[in-house]
């Protein structure tokens, strides 16, 4: 496109010049023919950067990147299966359970087919009505949290799925603060509305009160549970229903005379809401005129682009009513890529914020959000922010000052592929062969900017895992390898004491599923030693140091002396380890600094308490002294190893334990027998509601009384209870489990000397 319009320039060009020449030599002018010509060549090529402006901005206007995110069984897969059959992308709706033999699309792996859960985020695109919409598909399980946060990363905006008879539950809350963190739109949908007991006006509170979202149902549905036939559209004043086999053909009708007074109040409270955070609409609201389905749709598109509104859908995937208006308003109210604001920091200028125009003519701007090891090698999911990346092409890791080329782009379709040459910004696409760690920044090399990481949270518990068999060593550290590279929030590390080969990631499942998948994927038995909380230690108050490390046998000897203090950080710092020089002089010469750093580094490592790291403290060094001979890094690295274990047991160390915030449900004739166990295992209740016959107790639980939870919560409740759980925070353990962590760790170092 852009060849032909310089060609067709270039020829008018030419065009011109002969008439002019003409021209100049019967009036004897060629400063004429130079100033027209000069002018004519300024002008159209203007109007080709104009014309090739605008083509983009139309292209870009037509494609929506987003995520489907929602509590455990609320429906995300299924919702994603549905609108891959109804944009053609699919022929078949296959179930999620994979009780057909066959399984969910998006679903890939053997794993989450037998499980019914998704494990891994997946990637698709398909077609709606002249639009591109790129979705990835997450899990809803906190163990798989990371796949949420990188995800949300790198799209425009997204649908938080609800369950009209669960409601808004704890990871519906944990992924809602994801889409905050990362200040994505987006809009809700009500699944489930032909499951008894299903109420959308419950849960569309619940999203007000628990989400504090400024939202309004933009439908209404006409009947519930066995009776839902179809739905009421509040911005057009339509009614749909759902006819043919897959709810393929969708009939519009008049509102039924039966549900008018229910619209007319529901589409009032609709713009009310709206009008609380768009002018334009509260002055037409205000003047009581008439509000045309136009204007509102309008006001709902600005209000939910700048996260003032969330707009309520609603329907039943698995019964298929409903997807094909949610998709319509996907994309008449989420963003396209151009309408989000991006930021990179530019690594040429002290990492200033710079603004990325989202255009396919700058240069190419990219962040690797995702890697899988697939059958080819490294796999690279990439969000193109800006500018074009074309297959033989050489691109530049910042991250790493790296030139790599591209030797194969591809499209996403679950765990199928489709070559591509190239791709533009607001793509998500897929390279191989590229070797980078994710949250990678790729560029063309003409600027040097690095997009914002996501946020990757700690592991919380930890797991010792050895081959059976001692020939499939090989095959078990490239299999530990591969997942350490490809999930942020798996960290494998070698117990220095007992030389095992600890795991440690989000939680049980997250665990057992890896364990699992190098089973069956590298085909290594692995056998698991007991689950390991991973506690840390914290200092309570200031101590000071002043240690003075001498040894002479002979020869140079060792001198370092280091004086200070150390004091806690504030709980939640960002820092979780801060060392200061406070040396007024040169009472230790500063090429020795970087090595008492290191020291206490290493010393903080393992605190004298139970051997785990000590978190948010502060060294300070004020003083100390050197020998002209007989100082070195080493004799002040000792020194300040020392120089902490003399003065940490003065600074009144506490043992800390990750906590969970833990959401019981079960029938409230179990509810005693529940309560009385949370008390038994140190938890606090925090919360206890109704929802029906159920009963919903929150409450703060020590993840080290958390193990094998789930079998006593089904003894206890007939197999009818459920739980969900997400790491809190870490805090102080009680006196009496301190001294028993304690007792516990001294046997242990006994027993192995």
């Amino acid at each position: 496109m852009a060849r032909s319009a310089r060609t067709t320039a270039s020829r008018l060009l030419y065009t011109l010049f002969s008439s002019s020449q003409s021209q100049s030599h019967a009036s004897g002018s060629p400063f004429f023919l130079n100033r027209r010509f000069r002018l004519f060549s300024a002008g159209s090529a203007a109007r080709v950067k104009d014309d090739k402006a605008s083509m983009w901005q139309e292209s870009l206007s037509k494609v929506r990147n987003i995520g489907i995110s929602a509590h455990i069984d609320s429906g995300k897969t299924t919702l994603t299966e549905r609108i891959l059959y109804y944009t053609g992308r699919i022929h078949e709706i296959h179930e999620v359970r994979g009780r057909d033999g066959v399984g969910a699309k998006m679903d890939s792996m053997d794993l989450e087919r037998e499980k019914g859960i998704t494990i891994q985020s997946a990637a698709t695109y398909c077609n709606w009505k002249g639009y591109q919409v790129n979705i990835i598909d997450t899990p809803g399980h906190v163990d798989f949290t990371i796949e949420v946060e990188r995800a949300l990363r790198v799209l425009d905006g997204a649908i938080l799925v609800l369950c009209s008879v669960g409601g808004v539950q704890s990871q519906s809350i944990t992924v809602d603060r994801q889409m905050r963190r990362y200040e994505v739109p987006r809009v809700a949908f009500i699944n489930k509305l032909d499951r008894m007991g299903a109420d959308p006006w419950k849960v569309l509170n619940q999203a007000r009160s628990k989400l504090r979202h400024h939202s309004a149902a933009v439908q209404v549905p006409i009947g519930l549970e066995e009776e839902f036939q179809g739905l009421v559209d509040l911005v057009q004043m339509k009614a749909y229903f759902f006819h043919g086999s897959n709810g393929e053909q969708i009939v519009s009708a008049e509102v039924p005379a039966d549900m008018e007074a229910l619209v007319a109040e529901k589409r009032r409270e609709l713009i009310e809401t709206v009008s609380e955070v768009d002018d334009q609409l509260a002055e037409l609201f205000l003047a009581d005129e008439p509000i045309s389905s136009s204007v509102l749709e309008e006001a709902i598109r600005r209000a939910t682009v700048a996260r003032k509104f969330v707009p309520v859908f609603m329907g039943s995937a698995f019964k298929n009513k409903g997807v094909q208006p949610l998709l319509d308003g996907v994309l008449d109210y989420l963003p396209c890529p151009t309408e989000v604001s991006n930021y990179a920091l530019d690594q040429n200028n002290n990492e200033e914020k710079v603004l990325i125009s989202g255009s396919p003519t700058g240069p190419l701007v990219a962040l690797a959000f995702k890697l899988e090891e697939g059958r080819f090698g490294q796999l690279t999911y990439l969000r193109i922010y800006e500018g074009v990346i074309k297959k033989g092409e050489f691109i530049h890791n910042i991250n790493t000052g790296k030139k790599l080329k591209v030797p194969r782009l591809v499209r996403m379709h679950s765990n199928e592929m489709e070559d591509i040459q190239e791709a533009h910004a607001g793509q998500i696409v897929a390279v191989f062969g590229v070797d980078c760690a994710t949250g990678d920044t790729f560029t063309d090399g003409t600027v040097k900017y690095t997009m914002t990481s996501m946020n990757v949270p700690e592991p919380v518990m930890s797991l010792a895992v050895s081959p059976v068999s001692k020939d499939s060593g090989g095959q078990f550290s490239k299999a530990l390898n591969r997942f350490q590279k490809e999930d942020p929030t798996f960290r494998v590390g070698l117990d220095p004491e007992s030389g095992q080969t600890i795991i440690s990631g989000m939680g049980e499942l997250h665990l057992a599923i890896y364990v699992e998948r190098i089973k069956r994927e590298y085909k290594v038995e692995a056998q698991t030693g007991k689950p390991r909380v991973n506690f840390r230690e914290a200092i309570t108050q200031r101590a000071a140091f002043d240690y003075l490390h001498k040894k002479q046998s002979g020869g140079q000897g060792q001198y370092g002396r280091v004086c200070g203090y150390i004091e806690p950080l504030p709980r939640g710092s960002a820092n979780k380890f801060e060392f200061e020089n406070m040396i007024v002089g040169q009472a230790i010469p500063s090429n020795f600094i970087p090595a008492i750093e290191k020291g206490f580094r290493e010393a903080a490592n393992s605190g004298s308490l139970i051997g785990h790291p000590v978190e948010y403290i502060r060294f300070c060094l004020t003083d100390g002294a050197s020998h002209a001979v007989d100082s070195s890094e080493l004799a002040f690295k000792l020194a300040s190893i020392y120089a902490f274990r003399q003065c940490y047991t003065k600074a009144k160390p506490v043992v800390l334990e990750p906590i969970m915030l833990v959401e019981v449900k079960v029938p409230t004739e179990f509810q005693g027998s529940v309560t009385g166990d949370i008390n038994k295992r140190k938890g606090v209740i925090i919360g206890n509601d109704q929802d029906g016959d159920d009963s919903v107790i929150v409450a703060h639980i020590p993840l080290n009384k958390m193990f094998g939870y789930s079998t006593d919560l089904r003894s206890m409740t007939q197999g009818k209870g459920e739980f969900t759980m997400e790491y809190k925070d870490h805090s102080p353990v009680p006196r009496d489990v301190q001294t028993e962590l304690m007792n516990e760790y001294i046997a242990k170092k006994g027993s192995e000397q």
